[in-house]
């Protein structure tokens, strides 16, 4: 027991300690790129680093890699450690750190595209995932509905007088369906846009209750809003075991409410406060976050029905 203690109490240790930078090398190097002789891990004329040399099998392998960003280090890092000390880490990087880690913004879209990639196909089943679950939704929704509701249907749709009303109600509102269609088409066609935008607005509140934190007593807006995106990259992280393993419709919906709850560790990491305090000021910003959707929904809506009437 005192053995697991003393392990626990040096991870704590551990994920309060930034990244470690290795040691310039004492090495005598000449640049092949621009003949330069120099100490170090890099050139510093061209940048070029002192391990490349002939090619090889690993160096094109890693080179394929690094196309995707996968042969970057900073890629394993950052995915590690936002895992393990994900508020920390973003801590460090809002300070400075920023040649350690992977870039937040380029994560962020690699990570959607593998998300993507699994969903339709690569996965241990090798089925396409979206239109699984799209048709147990549409499963779902008809088990809800009763017996009586589907006979009440039934009868609107074989009588005439109703059926007459009907189609002059669909005539009225087919401009607006077809303008909600073409809304929702582009939303399913542009999900990571969409999530920027919703981190940003999320970012605004979230900034307003935790700019006076004691870790963090001056962040910025801005700062903010790349927190906001490393956490998400976080979820993403967490959201490929579902991709990966092809949970069911309801089980995936447990996982991601679950995983969800994990935004409060790199926040209380990154804010310095308690998880009380932490928890609250969440609370609050999502409350103003459905409140500001709720009102660009209610605007959307009005906007809709004018171009419809015109």
């Amino acid at each position: 027991m005192e053995k697991l203690k003393d392990k626990y109490r040096r991870f704590k240790e551990w994920k309060q300690h930034p990244h470690q930078v290795a040691p310039l090398s004492e090495e005598e190097h000449e640049c092949t790129t621009c003949g330069t002789h120099y100490q170090g891990n890099y050139c510093p004329r061209c940048g070029q680093s002192a391990k490349i040399g002939r090619y090889s099998f690993k160096n094109a392998f890693l080179l394929f890699l690094d196309v995707w960003g996968l042969g970057n280090r900073g890629m394993f890092r950052s995915i590690r450690d936002l895992l393990l000390r994900p508020g920390y880490m973003i801590r460090d990087y809002l300070g400075g750190m920023q040649m350690a880690y992977f870039p937040p913004f380029k994560m962020y879209f690699l990570l959607s595209a593998l998300s993507l990639l699994m969903d339709t196909g690569m996965n241990i089943q090798g089925i396409n995932r979206l239109e699984h679950q799209k048709k147990e939704s549409e499963e779902l929704v008809m088990s809800f509905k009763t017996e009586a509701e589907q006979a009440e249907a039934h009868e609107k749709t074989t009588s005439e007088e109703i059926g007459k009303t009907l189609v002059k109600e669909e005539q009225k509102n087919e401009g607006q369906e077809q303008i909600s269609e073409k809304i929702s088409r582009w939303s399913e066609q542009h999900v990571s846009v969409l999530m920027l935008i919703s981190l940003l607005l999320f970012s605004c509140p979230l900034w307003l209750l935790f700019r006076h934190s004691p870790a963090m007593p001056d962040i910025r807006l801005s700062e903010s809003f790349v927190a906001m995106v490393f956490i998400s990259n976080m979820l993403f992280i967490y959201g490929i075991v579902p991709s990966l393993f092809c949970f069911s419709l309801k089980a995936e919906t447990i996982y991601s409410l679950l995983s969800v709850l994990l935004i409060i560790i790199p926040i209380k990491q990154l804010s310095g406060y308690s998880y009380w305090h932490t928890i609250w000021r969440l609370a609050l910003a999502a409350f103003a976050l459905f409140f500001i959707l709720i009102l660009l929904c209610v605007v959307a809506g009005t906007v809709l029905a004018i171009i419809s009437v015109n």
